[in-house]
């Protein structure tokens, strides 16, 4: 499984790396900062999986959930396999990111369980 990792944290872009390292079958395909750079990665990746932080500079997560659906309707067309796993600090987000069309919501305060948990249900779909 090709993993896209876009979060503008390296802290936590490197704590996760390190966590989906561990997994088998998985590969960080490569990291976004920022909207443009997601976008770009996913059309000339493909990748299977996309872990989306809710805060990601450029996506308008404030108010309607209209812009992140029209990002993550972006996202689908130009790879309609992807699955998007929505990271956020604030649990509340989870409810917003699901309505924009994400497949799962993690909370970056779960322990890292929950997120492996949320990528094996990913892979299961997959196979």
């Amino acid at each position: 499984m090709r993993v896209l990792l876009a979060d503008d944290q390296p802290t936590l872009r490197s704590a996760v790396r390190l966590l989906l390292e561990q997994e088998p079958d998985v590969t960080i395909a490569a990291e976004a900062t920022d909207v443009a750079s997601l976008c770009a990665r996913t059309a000339e990746l493909h990748p299977d999986l996309l872990l989306l932080d809710w805060e990601l500079p450029g996506l308008n997560t404030t108010g309607s959930t209209g812009s992140v659906r029209l990002v993550i309707n972006s996202l689908y067309a130009s790879c309609p396999n992807l699955h998007i796993i929505v990271l956020s600090g604030r649990p509340e987000a989870g409810r917003h990111a699901l309505a924009a069309g994400a497949s799962d919501f993690v909370s970056k305060a779960d322990p890292p369980e929950r997120l492996l948990a949320a990528l094996r249900r990913v892979k299961r779909k997959g196979e």
